[in-house]
């Protein structure tokens, strides 16, 4: 009940920069230059955001992405921001139809509030479509439907990190049983910028390249880019993987893509993928933009090829 009287009274600062990628000190700027949003205050005078208001803010940072100027949108209408943007950007992102996304099976164990039942659905899931497919097909899928019902007012965030949660345990846990990778193979290292706090990209890769037989260690979310590189001079991996969700800052995307690759060693691949649309407009000069999860695969076969001999060998 606690949870849910949160929920009614607004969500503190720090919850609506995690929810949208809007940094709290952009949030207080744009409240002082543009009116919006218009934070409550809770009992202890903090900044408490409606639920609509973290709505709006979302698909503020999604249009961003897209390259639209924050002051031109935080005027519009909540029905004007759905509008917005390129016809049919929604279909070419992969998001679901908004009938699909009303029927899709995956919302209602969370409108439900039942955790058993989410978790017994994604199961079935991966038992009908392997590992590779879940990932591949179903998890993108299912994170469209669920990011397109909280966007509409659907869900709400708690529920929305019940799903979440939910499959991040269930990867881990499924990753858990992967035989160990062979002598000799390929290591990746996998993270986020220091904005980024949404992990499921970083975990599908990471699903990904262990079922390709790779060495994987993830360093999560908010990574700096010098601890970044730190990281790379004493684990010294053969790659280096980065996943950029919509509502990560282009500016700050591209910026630290530029800072990362002038300071790692020249032969060092850096591949990044994700939902922003700047890494696939914007390309960074030795970095590799991975369009698809699903890449990972085709992506690694110079790896497996090396790797061959080896084993062959032993």
């Amino acid at each position: 009940m606690a949870v849910l009287a949160s929920q009614e009274e607004g969500l503190p600062i720090a919850d609506v920069e995690q929810a949208t990628g809007i940094a709290r000190a952009t949030l207080r700027i744009w409240e002082r230059r543009y009116g919006f949003p218009q934070p409550r205050r809770d009992a202890r005078g903090e900044r408490s955001y409606p639920q609509e208001q973290v709505r709006k803010l979302r698909r503020i940072a999604e249009l961003m992405a897209q390259g639209h100027r924050p002051g031109r949108l935080v005027g519009l209408e909540t029905e004007q921001l759905a509008a917005a943007g390129l016809p049919g950007a929604a279909v070419k992102a992969g998001r679901a139809p908004a009938d699909a996304v009303a029927h899709d099976p995956v919302l209602e164990p969370l409108q439900n509030h039942d955790p058993v039942a989410l978790r017994h659905l994604l199961e079935e899931r991966i038992r009908s479509a392997g590992l590779a497919g879940f990932v591949c097909r179903d998890m993108p899928r299912m994170n469209a439907v669920v990011g397109d019902a909280w966007s509409c007012g659907g869900l709400q965030v708690y529920e929305e990190h019940l799903y979440t949660e939910a499959v991040q345990q269930l990867l881990r846990a499924q990753l858990a049983q992967l035989p160990p990778p062979a002598a000799g193979a390929p290591h990746v290292l996998l993270a986020t910028f220091p904005e980024e706090s949404h992990g499921l990209g970083l975990l599908m890769a990471q699903a990904m390249f262990m079922l390709e037989g790779w060495s994987c260690t993830s360093l999560g979310l908010r990574v700096p880019v010098a601890q970044l590189v730190s990281a790379c001079s004493t684990l010294r991996p053969d790659l280096v993987g980065l996943s950029f969700t919509a509502s990560a800052n282009p500016a700050h995307v591209l910026r630290g893509l530029e800072q990362l690759r002038a300071e790692l060693p020249a032969g060092l691949p850096v591949w990044c993928g994700g939902s922003s649309p700047v890494v696939s407009r914007r390309r960074v000069r030795g970095v590799q933009f991975v369009a698809h999860v699903r890449d990972v695969t085709a992506l690694s076969a110079p790896w497996r090829a090396r790797l061959a001999p080896r084993v062959s060998a032993a």
